[in-house]
């Protein structure tokens, strides 16, 4: 079959994101304020203006063909540079804009980052929201593509021509303990202490701290894990406890502005650990989005 575009009303295609994206025609119809029968209106005209079901009622809700499976992320990536282009049409002014913006932040990012990015935006667009969201919980590739989000911050490199990276900082690692921990006798740790008392290995820092084993192991000695814990427990676990933890040093140093801890250097070289910034390469001449880049860029040189 043969489709002729200029007979195809392209609104038609909004109605098709919406219900593969919803899998649902009340969901569709409230996501895009028409009501039911106009959805199932436009859905029929689709229907035999492409020559296809496009969409099965089952119980669980309306499943793509094969057909739709392979048309939905088309669809989804020309409307999505479609809205994109035409909010760039007109002047980008911050200070004056609504626009809301998607980022997905690792457990690093979050902790370092959302503070001084939510001041920076605010105090240059006051009227500009942001949405910032897990990234443990999603898909960033597809995300991307499907214009759901507009950065991804975290240990990130891109593999694909679609996206573009750019290295934000890297980080060496330091020594977290309580103020008047026992190790704390100057600006570093001995590496005596680092085998003597017991550590605090967090998780979902994007961070991997077992070279401090094999630095041990080089002097006769081992690290003593007494306690796995998440991330956000590390502040007042510390500052209860003669645990020591070994984290990259601008998370130390966060936790240390809030609670009472003191950050120590540590007695030998650490490795590094990169943070970094992904977008979707269709969005690298947009005003919006590269100022957004910049905030995000000037924030995080200098947290």
């Amino acid at each position: 079959m043969v489709l002729n575009l200029r007979k195809l009303d392209l609104n038609l295609l909004v109605v098709f994101d919406a219900i593969a994206d919803e899998r649902s025609v009340t969901r569709a119809a409230a996501k895009l304020h028409m009501t039911q029968p106009a959805i199932s209106h436009a859905l029929g005209r689709l229907r035999i203006a492409l020559g296809d079901d496009l969409f099965v009622r089952t119980p669980e809700g309306m499943e793509p063909t094969p057909f739709a499976l392979r048309l939905s992320g088309s669809v989804r990536t020309a409307l999505r540079g479609i809205q994109a282009g035409l909010l760039d049409a007109s002047i980008f002014d911050p200070a004056t804009s609504e626009r809301s913006f998607s980022i997905a932040v690792d457990n690093r990012s979050a902790l370092v980052l959302t503070a001084p990015i939510t001041a920076a935006v605010s105090a240059e667009g006051p009227g500009i929201r942001l949405d910032l969201r897990p990234s443990g919980t999603l898909n960033l590739p597809e995300q991307l593509d499907r214009g759901d989000l507009d950065l991804a911050l975290g240990g990130l490199a891109s593999s694909n021509e679609r996206f573009r990276d750019l290295k934000l900082f890297d980080d060496g690692f330091v020594a977290l303990v309580r103020v008047g921990h026992p190790a704390a006798l100057g600006e570093m740790i001995g590496i005596h202490a680092l085998g003597e008392f017991p550590h605090l290995i967090l998780s979902s820092t994007g961070e991997d701290s077992d070279f401090v084993d094999d630095e041990l192991a080089a002097h006769g000695l081992a690290r003593r894990v007494a306690l796995r814990a998440p991330l956000l427990a590390a502040g007042s676990t510390l500052a209860q406890s003669n645990l020591i933890a070994i984290l990259g040093e601008r998370i130390a140093r966060t936790f240390a502005r809030t609670t009472p801890l003191a950050v120590l250097r540590l007695p030998f070289v650490s490795p590094r650990s990169n943070l970094a910034m992904l977008w979707h390469r269709r969005n690298d001449d947009l005003r919006a989005h590269r100022w957004l880049r910049d905030v995000v860029m000037r924030v995080a040189r200098t947290a």
